[in-house]
């Protein structure tokens, strides 16, 4: 009877500790296959740049091709919804950033929720928006001058909810000046409409007008941070508070997640390639001169990160009397 009861036993451990061996077995072999990295907007902005810089470093240091997956519209809840819906298996990530906070206050349904549809991963960096106008703007007091009630000048953004939107709304109400908020796909063919005056102007970061304003077709009129950016081409350009409009403060910012069960194994071996691929030297040159600040962090701090920023965004909206539609 003991004999027999001690081979069950043995069975049962050993089948037990095969068990437990199934999710180490199956995260040594991840990634396998390749790699998508949603981005929510069209190619050629802020977060495209960002991606396919990342891409690149975590392809080499995963030994696993890492693909940047364009999914625009709607002002970036296609591709995000997508993302949250996808399997939590590792191989769809996505990057969410300032816009996905502001939406519950602006977008009556968004078919996600931020905080419980995604499990952070690591903050990737903050940059500060920039107003750019066409190359033949003076400077921001013109800009505001030729915006008439008869006759507002249009701002492009990049959809109802993003951070270019109520960054637009913030500043007209800050210079109380009537404008025409028109919708784009992203800033890069936002930016294109600026430079050929179709728009007068568009809030973005320097990651999405760095080539038009290299090439001297837009122009940038102010930041949006507290200190004047220290990128060669943006030292001369002045901050909203110099300029007037000293609580006129927003940070672009942007995170990378993945869908809200994916193993925490997982989560954390993208992380720590994250992390890597942050201080790998081709990343910081090619996106420091951007003006953007690369900043990793834990799980738990990029949380906490986007819940504040959520709130923060949903009492600027109600401050500037904007209503879910």
């Amino acid at each position: 009877m003991s004999h027999s009861f001690s081979k069950s036993r043995r069975l049962m451990l050993t089948a037990s500790a095969a068990t437990l061996a199934l999710p180490r077995i199956a995260l040594a072999a991840y990634p396998d296959k390749p790699i998508k990295i949603i981005v929510p907007w069209a190619p050629g902005g802020s977060t495209d740049a960002i991606a396919r810089a990342l891409a690149q470093s975590m392809s080499e240091g995963l030994k696993q091709s890492v693909i940047v997956d364009n999914r625009a519209g709607a002002g970036g809840q296609i591709g995000t919804d997508f993302a949250a819906k996808s399997p939590a298996d590792g191989y769809t990530l996505s990057i969410v950033e300032l816009p996905h906070a502001i939406a519950p206050a602006v977008v009556a349904k968004v078919p996600y929720d931020l905080l419980r549809d995604f499990s952070p991963i690591s903050l990737i960096g903050t940059s500060p928006m920039i107003l750019f106008a066409n190359s033949s703007a003076n400077d921001l007091k013109g800009f505001v001058k030729s915006s008439t009630p008869s006759l507002p000048s249009a701002i492009a953004h990049s959809g109802s909810g993003t951070s270019s939107h109520l960054v637009g709304e913030l500043f007209a109400k800050a210079t109380k000046t009537k404008f025409t908020m028109v919708p784009y796909r992203g800033s890069a063919p936002a930016l294109t409409d600026v430079a050929a005056g179709i728009v007068a102007g568009h809030f973005a970061t320097l990651a999405s007008g760095a080539s038009l304003m290299s090439a001297g077709k837009i122009k940038p009129l102010a930041v949006t941070s507290r200190r004047r950016m220290d990128t060669p081409s943006m030292r001369n350009v002045p901050t909203m508070a110099e300029l007037g409009f000293k609580d006129f403060e927003v940070n672009q910012w942007w995170a990378l997640v993945a869908p809200s069960t994916t193993s925490i194994d997982t989560l954390e071996m993208v992380r720590t390639q994250t992390l890597k691929s942050l201080s790998d030297p081709k990343v910081f040159e090619r996106l420091s001169t951007l003006g953007i600040d690369l900043k990793g962090s834990s799980r738990d701090a990029t949380r906490a990160f986007m819940r504040a920023e959520s709130e923060r965004w949903q009492a600027v909206a109600k401050g500037i009397g904007l209503q879910p539609q």
